[in-house]
């Protein structure tokens, strides 16, 4: 299928940003009345899902069916939906289900679309901060509308390192990364929150995000976003089964990029 930049991504992008508002406002309502959700387990005690997890999806996928029912769409809780425009949704409803449960307002929505194994588009909603992250191949990105552009004189030194780890990483390989980012003379934070923190990035709130271990829906739109925005990532594998699979992730700012890929080994 021929790609036509004004006819495919435009329409996208502008559904992408008004999905994250409508989804988020659906979220913000779970979230502020999360004393009523029924928590569930998935792998371990910390890898939770409420309906709210599901109920977010459900909306996303509904409205991308009503516009665009060739487009295929990978979500975190109902898994892939192939389709016929090559073109695939890569969505994470709620990334921060662990703060968000909690009562903290480390969480996010996350929208993104990829072609030819790209993230060409790249949306992420913030609700409890107000927040609305947006990029699209080729024309920048946005937070509430204001462009974003990083800074190329901040590295691991000078700024913070945002990292992330989960039970398919081994405690020692944690401790490994953390030794050696310190080490080179850098800090580090963790929210709970992948997605988030990569839009921090974006934003040029962090210099940086590391993880060892995390999927398509928590990365993308983050991965879209810091391009856009001046950055660099480490490529995810999306082609056949892989999309669906875990991968190291990392995404930087220019001045940190040769000391986050050494601590990452990438």
């Amino acid at each position: 299928m021929a790609f036509d930049t004004a006819t495919d991504i435009d329409p996208r992008f502008m559904l992408a940003c008004a999905m994250a508002e409508e989804a988020g406002a659906l979220a913000l309502d779970y979230f502020n009345r999360r004393e009523t959700l029924v928590i569930e387990q998935k792998r371990d005690p910390q890898d939770v899902v409420s309906v709210a997890d599901r109920e977010v999806e459900n909306l996303i996928r509904k409205r991308v069916a009503e516009k665009f029912p060739e487009d295929g769409f990978l979500g975190e809780e109902y898994g892939l939906q192939p389709g016929t425009s090559g073109l695939i949704w890569v969505v994470d409803p709620i990334d921060g289900t662990s703060p968000f449960v909690n009562g903290m307002p480390n969480w996010c929505v996350s929208i993104a679309l990829l072609k030819d194994n790209e993230p060409i588009i790249g949306v992420i909603a913030a609700p409890c901060h107000q927040e609305v992250y947006a990029a699209a191949a080729g024309r920048g990105a946005t937070l509430n509308g204001k462009p974003l552009l990083l800074d190329g004189s901040r590295n691991i030194r000078n700024a913070v390192t945002g990292i992330g780890a989960n039970n398919y990483v081994a405690p020692q390989v944690v401790a490994k990364m953390v030794e050696d980012l310190l080490s080179a003379g850098g800090n580090f934070i963790r929210n709970g929150s992948g997605a988030l923190m990569l839009a921090y990035v974006a934003a040029g709130r962090l210099v940086g995000y590391y993880e060892p271990y995390m999927h398509a829906w928590d990365c993308l739109a983050g991965y879209c976003l810091v391009k856009e925005a001046g950055g660099w990532y480490h490529q995810f594998p999306t082609s056949g089964d892989r999309l669906t699979k875990g991968a190291p992730v990392l995404a930087t700012a220019p001045g940190a990029k040769d000391d986050l890929r050494r601590v990452a080994g990438l």
